[in-house]
């Protein structure tokens, strides 16, 4: 099954597309956009964006709340991300190992665009779990 997927490299650039074979265990994904497959390395992005569509709301301000009741909370830990960059991104994550250069996390806000993002170690500047 394919994802819908938006990918954030380190040196800006952002690619749409779907992809299929994101996994923590391999160095490279492919990103089917519609002018052909493109391979990515992940060490080379900020951070790959899986969202319910590829347009979004640029002018929507995400929630930085975990609603009360929220399902997704269950089993997860809230987290506050400072990319080098100066974005911030507040949000749920249910394996975060700090020896992985990698991790996932959940928008803390439900109603957001994103469904999960992976987070590359090497873009952030905070990790913090308040």
């Amino acid at each position: 099954m394919s994802n819908r997927v938006v990918a954030h490299f380190l040196d800006g650039q952002v690619l749409k597309g779907a992809s299929f074979d994101v996994s923590l265990t391999k160095e490279t994904c492919h990103v089917q956009t519609p002018t052909g497959p493109v391979e990515v390395r992940l060490s080379e992005l900020k951070a790959l964006f899986f969202v319910k569509d590829l347009i979004g709301n640029p002018a929507r301000q995400e929630g930085r709340t975990i609603a009360a009741g929220d399902a997704r909370a269950v089993g997860g830990r809230r987290v506050e991300i400072q990319f080098k960059d100066g974005e911030q991104l507040v949000g749920l994550t249910p394996s975060y190992r700090p020896d992985q250069q990698f991790f996932y996390i959940m928008p803390a806000d439900s109603e957001s665009n994103n469904i999960r993002i992976l987070v590359n170690r090497a873009a952030t500047s905070s990790v913090q779990f308040p």
